[in-house]
């Protein structure tokens, strides 16, 4: 039985964002972007389940992507911008799981997504300890790992500012 393999230019294409990582500034910061805005609009058309979702596939998507590049991930080419969706992905996750709860309209929360894409991009350009110690290995799995960290961390973040704003502020 022969093993058909996608393209390698199909993983090329997922593992850049569909093109995003080819922007000659920022590719990072628009593939995040990109991945805060279809978030927004998964919340708004379905809720907190196509959020968690749309965080497994792209998750999944980038596991299988870098894994097919010529490199094989053994590094984290500025190019390679699906980590950073996955990564916003979650780092939006906790505050969609707050909206599902609360019912509210998601645009009226805009602080809390603005919160969680500032605090993603300054975790994943940072990565303070313990992201660094990910950061520095490598491998497809070491190279989304890091951007999920960043993002499990900027999701809570987000959750804990939103607290302290509307404990104090009421």
């Amino acid at each position: 039985m022969i093993a058909i393999r996608p393209a390698p230019r199909l993983a090329r294409l997922v593992a850049e964002g569909f093109g995003l990582g080819r922007l000659p500034y920022a590719p990072g910061t628009f593939g995040s972007a990109f991945a805060l805005l279809l978030a927004l609009g998964l919340v708004i058309a379905g809720g907190f389940i196509l959020v968690l979702a749309g965080f497994a596939l792209f998750t999944a998507a980038g596991l299988w992507a870098i894994r097919d590049l010529p490199h094989r991930g053994r590094d984290d080419a500025p190019e390679i911008v699906i980590d950073e969706i996955a990564g916003q992905f979650l780092a939006v996750l906790p505050l969609s799981a707050v909206l599902h709860h609360v019912g509210e309209n998601p645009l009226l929360l805009w602080p809390g997504w603005v919160m969680s894409f500032v605090l993603f991009r300054l975790v994943d350009i940072l990565k303070p300890w313990p992201i660094s110690l990910l950061d520095r290995r490598s491998g497809a799995f070491w190279i989304m790992a890091d951007d999920i960290a960043a993002g499990a961390l900027a999701g809570m973040g987000t959750l804990l500012t939103g607290w302290a704003y509307h404990a104090i502020l009421g």
